[in-house]
């Protein structure tokens, strides 16, 4: 039994959650998964899945399993993709989507460099916060950030966006600095609309997240205004590295909480579950991902991310 059909078969089923809908996606009978399932879990002496007759759901070890197959079946396409490149051209038509605010600043400016290494491709880019249906508005890809929602849809990792607590100078000078995420109470924090909290690890060095409810007098569904308001001294933000790792690097925002910040979350492309990937859509997904593991890409050589120590405010009693 092939390995990687095995592997295969516990990413169809896993995606599409019964051995019926995984065996039309591959063009074979329910039986031939079952017994490709069969196989793997024989030759690696554990149990992947609980299988019914109602529902199929995933073991721990399954769980764990899972990531790995994922991984391993992206990179022998990446590897099959990258061989295929000498004697292949890459051509076509490419819709791509991705967040607004992402999409201007870290999908945008490398079009140009893909389309100059790629003559024979032409894109559409679609710059969207909404969900956008890939599969009936016709889309190849989308570039898509933090937790992915179950779907019928295969990603690839691109990279980690780590988010960080900044003000202004004058702001930290002005109010002074939290020390801790209880601080937050004390101080005006620039909301994104009707948020859920801003996320922090449960203790300095933990693995475990928290939500602190915050408050403050604005608030506002764009991230751009809110770094602006940072910026003008407003108050505090929760905000990604790519949207204000400028600034910190100028010295117009301090970030404060850096120990306990929440572990990264992913940068994802998503696109249609395809036996095999187009070309064109491989090789942008390749250009991104190298774009982004390049060092310092996200985080600027020298950008000042220690926080300034604020001014003791003077206590009005003893002026």
């Amino acid at each position: 039994m092939n390995p990687f059909k095995e592997m295969q078969a516990l990413v169809l089923v896993a995606t599409h959650g019964s051995l019926s809908a995984a065996a039309r996606v591959e063009g074979v009978t329910p039986a031939i998964i079952a017994r490709r399932l069969d196989a793997l879990e024989e030759r690696l002496g554990s149990q992947l899945l609980h299988r019914t007759t109602r529902r199929v759901s995933l073991t721990e070890s399954g769980d764990n399993y899972l990531e790995d197959c994922i991984r391993i079946l992206n990179d022998l396409a990446s590897a099959e993709s990258a061989a295929s490149r000498g004697s292949v051209q890459v051509s076509g038509h490419l819709r791509i989507t991705a967040p607004a605010g992402f999409g201007r600043r870290h999908v945008a400016p490398h079009v140009p460099a893909f389309l100059e290494r790629h003559q024979d491709v032409s894109i559409t880019l679609d710059l969207s916060d909404r969900l956008v249906d890939l599969v009936n508005e016709g889309f190849d890809c989308a570039i898509r950030l933090g937790a992915l929602a179950d779907s019928n849809l295969v990603s690839v990792a691109l990279g980690d966006m780590q988010r960080v607590v900044v003000a202004s100078p004058a702001y930290l000078e002005r109010c002074g600095q939290p020390r801790s995420p209880e601080e937050l109470v004390k101080h005006d924090c620039l909301a994104l609309g009707p948020q859920r909290g801003w996320t922090f690890r449960a203790a300095v060095g933990s693995a475990k997240t928290r939500n602190i409810r915050v408050k403050g007098s604005m608030e506002c569904n764009d991230g751009v205004v809110l770094a602006e308001w940072a910026r003008a001294g407003a108050g505090l933000a929760w905000r990604s590295m790519w949207e204000v790792g400028e600034d910190l690097q100028a010295g117009r925002l301090v970030s404060v909480l850096d120990d306990w910040a929440a572990p990264p979350v992913g940068i994802y492309a998503v696109f249609p579950e395809r036996r095999h990937l187009p070309l064109k859509v491989r090789a942008f997904i390749d250009l991104l991902k190298d774009a982004y593991s390049q060092k310092n890409y996200w985080l600027p050589k020298g950008n000042g991310l220690k926080p300034v120590q604020p001014k003791p405010r003077r206590n009005s009693a003893h002026s």
